[in-house]
C-alpha cells in the first residue's frame, strides 16, 4: 500500500463541478489500494477577494488578522471536499493546519513551517480515511493563525509528504506540467518529462508559477518525490528529480517572466562604509525580502543603490526608508512598479560559454532594453519594462531553440 499526497491549486477547486472531479480522482487514487492525504488551496480568486475586502476596512490591516481572515478560504475548500467524497461513499475527514500540528515561525503571512507533528493525520489514515488539508496555514507558538506566503499549499503538501515519508507528492494544477515557457504566452512551449530540483527551484522563484520555490526546497532536502500534473486530464505530468539521466544537458531548460516585483532606488546616498549595511539591515528587519540589488559608480562621494522587492512590500519599503532617507541625507526614494524580470535557466549553463552575450543580442534586436541584470550559475536575469515581458518570453524562447528535443 502506497501513500500519495495530492495537492489540488485554487483553479482545480474553482466551482462545484471542479470539487466533484478532485473528489472523483482522489476517490480513485484509494480505491487503487493507497493510502492518501489531499492538501487543497482556496478556491480560485477567494484569496484575492478576501484580501481586497480587508482593504475595503483598512488601507494597510495587521498582518496577524490578514492571517486569520485569508486562512478560512483553504477551510472552505477542504470542508466541501470532504462532502464531495462522502457523496461518492468513501470516508474522509477536512482537518485545519493548526489541527494537523504543523507548527511555524511567528512572521505572519510569510510564515516558515517550523514542525510538523503527524500523529493525527496518520491515526485517520489508520482508520481507512482520506486526509484533507487547509494548506497555506500553520498555527504559531501563541496559537495564532499564520499563513505561508502566496502558493503556500505547495510547501504545505511537499512538507506533509516529508514527514509522512510518502511514496510520491502530486501537484495537481491548471497546466499538465512543467514547460520550457508559459505556454499560455508561447503557444508552441515544450512540456518537460522532467526537470533538476536545482533548475525548477530557480524558475519557481523566477516567476514560474507550477509551483513554490520552497516547495522545491522541501523535495529537494527531505528527498519527497515530486511530480507536477493537470487536474483536468490524466497525462503524464513532469518529474523533479535530483539529476537527469540525459547524458549532455541542454544549456537552456527554460524562460520565465516575474511582474510581481518593484525597483527601489535610494539616489544620493553618501558613499561610505556601512551605509549599505545599515540600509538592508533595516528591510531585513521588516521581513522584506530582497533580490536583485545594484550599487551605481561612486561620484563626488555619492551613489545610487537600486533593488526589487516583492510588490506587496512597496507600502511598507516606503515607510521604513522614509526615516533612513533623511538620517543619511539620500536625495529621495525611487520606486518603479513597471518592470518585469526576465530569465533563462538551465544546468548546462555550467558547461557552455556565450548564453549572456546571447541573451543580450537576442534582446537588443528587439529593441527590448536591461536596465539590470542578475547571474548564477545556472541562471541569467534581466530587468526590463513590464509591458515588453511576454515579447521577451517569445525572442528568448525562439532564439535558444527551446521548442525543439
Amino acid at each position: 500500500m502506497a501513500l500519495i499526497v495530492q495537492k489540488y491549486g485554487g483553479t482545480s477547486v474553482g466551482d462545484p463541478e471542479r470539487i466533484m472531479n478532485v473528489a472523483k480522482r482522489v476517490v480513485d487514487t484509494k480505491r487503487d489500494g493507497n493510502q492518501v492525504v489531499v492538501v487543497v488551496s482556496a478556491m480560485g480568486g477567494q484569496t484575492d477577494k478576501l484580501i481586497n475586502l480587508a482593504k475595503e476596512i483598512s488601507k494597510n490591516p495587521s498582518d496577524r488578522e490578514l492571517d486569520m481572515l485569508v486562512s478560512t478560504g483553504e477551510q472552505i475548500s477542504v470542508a466541501l471536499l470532504a462532502m464531495a467524497i462522502h457523496e461518492l461513499g468513501e470516508d474522509a475527514i477536512s482537518l485545519t493546519g493548526a489541527q494537523v500540528g504543523i507548527m511555524t515561525d511567528d512572521v505572519h503571512t510569510k510564515a516558515r513551517i517550523l514542525d510538523i507533528k503527524p500523529d493525527k493525520m496518520q491515526e485517520q489514515l489508520a482508520l481507512n480515511k482520506v486526509v484533507i488539508v487547509a494548506g497555506f496555514q500553520g498555527i504559531n507558538i501563541q496559537q495564532d493563525i499564520t499563513t505561508l506566503g502566496r502558493g503556500g499549499s505547495d510547501t504545505t503538501a511537499v512538507a506533509l509528504a516529508a514527514v509522512l515519508k510518502a511514496d510520491m507528492c502530486e501537484i495537481y494544477t491548471d497546466v499538465d506540467g512543467v514547460y520550457t515557457a508559459d505556454p499560455r504566452i508561447v503557444p508552441n512551449a515544450r512540456k518537460l518529462k522532467e526537470i533538476t530540483h536545482e533548475e525548477m527551484l530557480e524558475m519557481a522563484s523566477l516567476g514560474a508559477k507550477v509551483l513554490m520555490s520552497r516547495s522545491v526546497e522541501f523535495a529537494n532536502k527531505y528527498n519527497v518525490p515530486l511530480c507536477v500534473r493537470s487536474s483536468f486530464n490524466r497525462s503524464e505530468g513532469t518529474y523533479i528529480v535530483k539529476e537527469t539521466n540525459v547524458m549532455e544537458q541542454p544549456v537552456i531548460r527554460g524562460v520565465t517572466a516575474d511582474t510581481s516585483e518593484a525597483k527601489v532606488t535610494l539616489l544620493h546616498l553618501p558613499d561610505q562604509p556601512g551605509i549599505a549595511a545599515k540600509l538592508f539591515n533595516l528591510v531585513a528587519k521588516y521581513n522584506i525580502n530582497i533580490d536583485m540589488i545594484i550599487q551605481n559608480v561612486s561620484e563626488h562621494g555619492y551613489t545610487d543603490i537600486s533593488f526589487t522587492v516583492n510588490k506587496n512590500d512597496v507600502p511598507k519599503i516606503k515607510s521604513i526608508l522614509a526615516d533612513l532617507t533623511q538620517e543619511v541625507s539620500a536625495r529621495a526614494i525611487n520606486v518603479n512598479e513597471d518592470i518585469a524580470k526576465i530569465s533563462v535557466v538551465g544546468i548546462g549553463m555550467r558547461s557552455h560559454s556565450g548564453v549572456a552575450s546571447k541573451m543580450f543580442n537576442l534582446l537588443a534586436q528587439a529593441g527590448i532594453n536591461i536596465s539590470m541584470i542578475s547571474t548564477s550559475e545556472i541562471k541569467i536575469s534581466c530587468v526590463i519594462r513590464e509591458g515588453e515581458a511576454k515579447q521577451a518570453v517569445k525572442v528568448l524562447h525562439e532564439g535558444f531553440e527551446l521548442d525543439k528535443e
